[in-house]
């Protein structure tokens, strides 16, 4: 079973939102995680709302730290954005790249933009797997 990390610095929203996508669309055929450089306490509150919005509730979900073993199993890697950030884990490993705006401090709306970009990007991807 494929296996694709969703890696972002907080692990807080997009990479959150991303796995959440990944395993509902996916339906057993493949899996996501995520994690972060520097993972938060929570989940970002708009973002665990935004989801709520699209019938998916990652309000208990916890942010990890991104670790080798989660990058030896992963069979493909995606960070969220970050290339701008000194903690950028494209900069550890080989990953492909979805340039996504962080949530952080937006509005539900802008959230939700995010979120529906994320969930087309997740389900082109399931596409090609």
């Amino acid at each position: 079973m494929k296996t694709i990390l969703f890696v972002c610095v907080r692990n807080s929203g997009r990479s959150q939102m991303a796995e959440a996508f990944f395993n509902r669309l996916a339906d057993g055929n493949a899996r996501a995680i995520s994690a972060g450089t520097q993972p938060s306490e929570a989940v970002n509150p708009v973002v665990a709302r935004a989801m709520l919005e699209a019938g998916v509730d990652i309000s208990r979900n916890r942010p990890k730290a991104l670790t080798s073993e989660m990058l030896d199993k992963a069979d493909r890697v995606i960070t969220m954005g970050c290339l701008d950030s000194a903690s950028c884990p494209a900069r550890l490993v080989a990953a492909e790249d979805w340039g996504l705006p962080d949530p952080e401090g937006k509005t539900l709306a802008e959230v939700i933009e995010i979120r529906d970009e994320i969930e087309r990007r997740v389900a082109e991807l399931l596409a090609g797997l």
